[in-house]
């Protein structure tokens, strides 16, 4: 199979985001008189949009709608200030991303991260790219891994799901890709496991980006 356009994840594939999201809800808990976590924890509070990490770090017995709705509003606060102070591209993906563009492969990015943040992180750290498509969480109902904007990108790229390779760190987005009829690409310099990522249906999994360039336009090393 020829693949001709790529659409990853953003948070654990193309940028490292954890430390901002986490300084940002741990200002949140300490306002609310919480304790905060280490970084590590953050690794399984983040991938499924950022209501699901503020509820994940408030303590399970003080998780109630009108708690989580008030840290909520905190959180999309306090990470608008700090969402590009420690965010920063993996090693090697800016490069990989202006080959990739250079060999006419489309590249997109889709993200449970908000919409609003999703697009000022692309944007302000990688400025010289042309996406195809940035599409963060709008609408519960389209929250990956269900397939709907994957499968927009498609269109918006003009070509079969079975021409595009979905790349993430976490299982939500190689169901995304199962899902939409795409390679699910498992990356190895994220948030989650090599095992998690096999469980989910990864066809293949990389440890650093060049790895993608050896495997255009054919992937041929599957699990």
């Amino acid at each position: 199979m020829s693949f001709k356009a790529i659409i990853f994840d953003l948070d654990g594939t193309l940028v490292n985001s954890l430390e901002d999201l986490a300084d940002s809800m741990n200002i949140v808990l300490k306002k609310n008189g919480f304790p905060d976590h280490n970084y590590e924890a953050y690794r399984y509070f983040v991938g499924k949009g950022i209501r699901n990490l503020v509820t994940k770090a408030l303590p399970e017995p003080n998780r109630t709608e009108e708690l989580i709705d008030r840290c909520l509003a905190l959180m999309i606060s306090e990470y608008n200030k700090n969402c590009t102070n420690k965010t920063r591209p993996y090693n090697g993906i800016p490069e990989l991303l202006k080959e990739l563009v250079s060999r006419n492969i489309k590249v997109a990015v889709l993200s449970n991260k908000a919409d609003e943040f999703t697009n000022k992180i692309v944007s302000t750290l990688f400025p010289d790219i042309s996406f195809t498509a940035i599409i963060g969480f709008t609408e519960e109902s389209l929250r990956k891994p269900n397939p709907a904007n994957a499968l927009l990108i498609s269109q918006k790229s003009g070509l079969k799901a079975d021409e595009i390779i979905f790349a993430g760190d976490s299982d939500i987005d190689m169901k995304t890709a199962f899902n939409a009829g795409m390679f699910p690409l498992g990356v190895l310099w994220g948030f989650r496991t090599a095992d998690e990522l096999k469980e989910a249906g990864a066809k293949a999994l990389i440890k650093n980006p060049s790895e993608i360039l050896a495997l255009m336009p054919d992937i041929t090393v599957l699990l």
